[in-house]
């Protein structure tokens, strides 16, 4: 057992620190797409000043990390938590190192699906959008950006059920 706390241990540690990396280059991406996004959105929202208007993608990453690293904190307790119900160590690694890729790969995928839909489908729709802040010049971006960001949320939601439902197949399996 106590191998498994140290595994468990790892896994929150290890899984935030993924999630922020995450974060990073999606905000990379982001800014790409929709500096407005940031600078007129993202940056008041963090209360990032000065660094943000000299450094602008210095502070997107700063952004980025912070919006996500708690994403991976609570998806590494969920998938540490059901690890620890695994027969042995290494089926408990196994496991955990399935969710997360499972998680990862579903939460990027979708993400990317949601530029397609942000800017074919989202920023198309004729309606007044209040979430858009004053003085945003290019709207169809600063929507498709805030569409990509919801999306990777959710595909981070459907990841991790798929990434639960791989631990729980394996212990079945593995009884």
């Amino acid at each position: 057992m106590v191998k498994k706390i140290g595994i468990l241990i790892l896994t929150l540690i290890t899984l935030p620190l993924l999630a922020g990396v995450y974060g990073i280059l999606h905000d990379q991406i982001s800014f790409t797409i929709s500096p407005e996004y940031f600078t007129k959105f993202k940056f008041p929202q963090f209360q990032i000043g000065l660094m943000g208007k000299n450094h602008p993608r210095l502070s997107a990453s700063v952004v980025g990390f912070f919006s996500t690293w708690w994403t991976g904190l609570i998806i590494g307790i969920i998938i540490g938590l059901i690890g620890l119900i695994m027969p042995t160590t290494k089926l408990m690694r196994k496991s955990i190192f399935g969710a997360s890729l499972r998680t990862m790969g579903i939460a990027v995928g979708i993400g990317l699906l949601g530029i397609l839909i942000g800017k074919f489908i989202i920023s198309k729709l004729n309606t007044e959008w209040t979430i858009i802040p004053n003085g945003v010049t290019d709207k169809s971006a600063f929507l498709t950006v805030g569409t990509m960001h919801t999306l990777s949320y959710i595909g981070g939601l459907i990841g991790l059920t798929f990434g639960v439902i791989y631990q729980l197949r394996l212990k079945k399996v593995s009884s």
